[in-house]
């Protein structure tokens, strides 16, 4: 059987043994048939809140935050419609900062900004990317449970309107994205992300995928996006095609739980039995970009592959780690992936998480990665070069003595897998 997985801007067809191979997909949703109106819509009868336009107008000091380059969120369509509907309502561009919710991510170039927020964005706006390490732009809110400066963007703490904006999928640590994430990591000091996204955080039984209560994790970056006080959530949901399916404005809080209902609809499928081979992806550009990310595919497969089995990622990886990342200067320091985990156990890495969740699931399973990586670069992440996908999963079948079972997640994590028990 062919299946097309999710890869760069398009598909890469592997082909599979039919008889034992199960496809898993998030149910299909249907695109609005206007976004813009509905857009329009829910900002003036949000979830929570009064509409955004009772909390607008001359004067007011105004700050966006929307997502980085690394996430699917259609900032060229929602971003523009924002700003139209804003300047319906008294508002001037002098009064509007835009801030880009990096977390501890790259800063992205203005050609790569234009391209994100369309050229007149850029043009007429005040863009920012944040500045996680630099202590000009951070002011202290609180602390964090490990008593650490919980510290924010002082452009989102001092404005007079916050607007987080960003979509939601589930997300392999906090849950689900979007929401409260928007500000913390979104604009948070490089400190403060450290110590919510530590060892025991990430370690923690509930810090997984489609859980936020008693998520200890999700429960703080909660907190700490509340001490910078109210703010208006505008949230979108996507299908494979990037189409916004749902809408969810209001209550940084509220809006933000029920579009996360609305997520685990769709993306949370069932499975009867563990596989032996997982194939999945990181859901295409822009989210398989870098390996950084595509630890977030591995961790939707490691859910429903077998202690001992394979997980085969197919990441484009056009970035590359990305080069000069924390996460690959500790995956090369270290010897093997147990290593890793000894290190953490004595020191602390910007970006740890990543490698640590990478580490924990070799514990379980071989991870193969088919990538635009050369191979010595693949293998200096502790990962195995896939080659080919339809010939290495004729390989691996060889090494069985028994037919084996084949998953496959063609979406990645957009697609949430779980054993029913």
């Amino acid at each position: 059987m062919k299946v097309n997985l999710a890869y760069g801007d398009g598909y890469l067809e592997v082909d599979l043994p039919a008889d034992q191979t199960t496809v898993i997909n998030p149910l299909d949703q249907p695109g609005l048939p206007d976004e813009e109106a509905s857009f329009r819509a829910a900002l003036d009868a949000p979830i929570g809140a009064a509409p955004l336009r009772d909390c607008v107008g001359a004067g007011k000091r105004i700050c966006i935050v929307f997502t980085d380059i690394t996430r699917a969120t259609p900032n060229e369509r929602l971003i523009p419609w924002l700003l139209t509907y804003l300047r319906s309502c008294g508002v001037s561009p002098d009064q509007v900062t835009l801030l880009n919710a990096l977390g501890t991510h790259t800063p992205n170039t203005p050609e790569q900004l234009s391209k994100m927020l369309t050229p007149a964005v850029v043009r007429d706006y005040r863009v920012l990317n944040h500045e996680g390490e630099n202590p000009a732009v951070l002011v202290q809110v609180g602390v964090t449970a490990q008593g650490v400066p919980a510290l924010l963007n002082k452009h989102l703490v001092e404005a007079d309107v916050r607007i987080i904006t960003g979509f939601i999928e589930p997300h392999f640590f906090a849950g689900f994205s979007g929401g409260p994430k928007g500000i913390m990591p979104g604009v948070a000091g490089l400190q403060t992300v450290i110590s919510n996204h530590g060892r025991v955080n990430i370690a923690h039984p509930n810090a997984v995928f489609g859980m936020t209560k008693g998520n200890p994790l999700w429960e703080e970056l909660r907190d700490i996006a509340l001490m910078a006080g109210p703010s208006f959530l505008i949230n979108v949901t996507l299908n494979e095609t990037r189409a916004i399916t749902g809408i969810f404005a209001g209550d940084l809080i509220e809006a933000h739980r029920h579009g996360c209902e609305f997520v685990r609809t769709s993306a949370m499928q069932p499975v009867h039995e563990l596989f032996d081979i997982v194939i999945t992806t990181n859901s295409g550009y822009p989210l398989d970009q870098n390996l950084y990310q595509a630890v977030k595919g591995m961790s939707a497969a490691a859910r429903i592959v077998k202690k001992g089995g394979s997980i085969i990622i197919a990441a484009e990886c056009r970035a590359g780690y990305p080069d000069g990342s924390p996460f690959i200067e500790l995956l090369s320091r270290a010897k093997d992936p147990e290593d890793i985990l000894s290190i953490l156990a004595r020191e602390t890495f910007p970006e740890q998480w990543q490698s640590q969740i990478q580490a924990l699931i070799q514990r379980k399973a071989k991870i193969f990665i088919h990538s635009t990586l050369s191979e010595d670069a693949v293998r200096r992440a502790h990962l195995l070069p896939a080659g080919e996908i339809s010939s290495l999963v004729r390989k691996l079948q060889a090494e069985h003595a028994q037919p084996v079972r084949i998953g496959v997640l063609p979406q990645g994590p957009l697609t949430v897998p779980y054993l029913l028990q």
